[in-house]
């Protein structure tokens, strides 16, 4: 098997570089698995998955959520500090 020429290792970063850069948009892709769970990828590394009943329960609580985060943002580790 031929090794690749200089350009073709150039143009294969390139890509790559490319397909990751969109990746870490900030952008969340939602999906559907095999068992029926919403999975939430683009959070962090791994998706975040729950039943249907989970995330209408989670929304439920956004408020409350929101709430407890502003009381307790001065203990938590946020990406700027």
């Amino acid at each position: 098997m031929a090794e690749p020429t200089y350009e073709e290792l150039k143009a294969k970063l390139a890509e790559l570089e490319k397909s990751q850069g969109t990746r870490r948009t900030g952008s969340l892709e939602f999906r559907v698995g095999e068992k029926g769970g919403v999975s939430v990828y683009g959070l962090g590394r791994f998706p975040v998955t729950l039943y249907y009943e989970q995330w209408i329960r989670l929304l439920d609580a956004s408020d409350k959520l929101r709430e407890f985060l502003e009381e307790n943002k001065s203990k938590l580790k946020l990406k700027d500090q």
